[in-house]
Formats: structure tokens, sequence, C-alpha cells
């Protein structure tokens, strides 16, 4: 059996919470916090507003990997507060991202909770232990500092 890798993180930013959940819960805003290189394309109408069960397909551009096909499926929302993707097609055998934001005395609090599956058992762990851990960790860094930009006045 594959490992279940785990990313977790957190940061406060300077706004508030209306405007921060505006913000992470619409698909729209993904290329906008994603590096250069990594461009999604969203080939799915949205809704002006998500819903539990929407299914967002994406074309996403993966360094090393090339242009893949993403298909998630938005669960247990929880309006203002958080929800989750999670991926039903796509380049990870399993892809459960969580978001959430809260109310803190210096902003608002901004968690990604991702766990993760790689595929090919043994080659995907040993992919995982090469570079993918790497870039999930550089994809999110740069993340933090979108979301900062974004989202700070």
């Amino acid at each position: 059996m594959a490992p279940i890798n785990r990313l977790d993180r957190s940061q406060v930013i300077d706004t508030d919470l209306a405007t921060a959940w505006q913000f992470i819960s619409s698909p729209r805003n993904l290329d906008e916090i994603s590096p250069p290189e990594m461009v999604f394309e969203i080939l799915t109408e949205l809704p002006a507003s998500m819903y539990d069960g929407l299914l967002i397909e994406y074309r996403v551009k993966i360094p090393l990997l090339g242009s893949r096909c993403w298909l998630s499926e938005i669960q247990s929302i929880r309006e203002g507060r958080s929800f989750i993707d999670v991926q039903l097609v796509g380049p990870f055998r399993l892809w459960h991202h969580y978001h959430e934001v809260t109310q803190q005395q210096q902003g608002v609090a901004i968690r990604d909770v991702v766990t993760y599956v790689m595929p090919f058992g043994p080659l995907g762990s040993l992919a995982h232990h090469l570079f993918v851990r790497e870039e999930l960790e550089t994809v999110f860094n740069y993340r933090d500092q979108a979301l900062k930009r974004c989202l700070e006045a």
C-alpha cells in the first residue's frame, strides 16, 4: 500500500473573514494563486457560488508532467468557514484538500490540509521523495505569498 502523505499549512492574513472566504471559495482564483509555470484552465461552466457536489474540470499544467485533466468534487461546505475539494480524476491516486478560514485577532487564518497518495506504488513513492513533496511545498509557498498579495489591503 502506498503511503499517505499530508501537507498542513496555515497563515494569518490582514483581511476580513468575508473577503477571505469569497476569494478562497472561488475556483476562478486558482490561477491567480498558483505559480506561473502551473496553469489552471477551468473547463467547467462555474455557477455563481459553489455547492456540495459541484464537479469542476480543469486542465492543469504540472511541472515535469505536462498538461493533465483534473476533475474535482466540492464537498462538505460550511458556508463562510470551510470546504473540501476531492480529486476524482487527476495525477494523484488520492487528493483530499481541506480549506478553512477562521477569524483571528490579527486577521484571518487561512488553513490548507492536503492528504494525498501518489500513484504507481514504489515508483510514485520514489518520485514523491525525489521531487513531488518539494514541488508541492514550492506551490504552497507561492500560494501563501499570492494570498497575502491578493487579500491584504
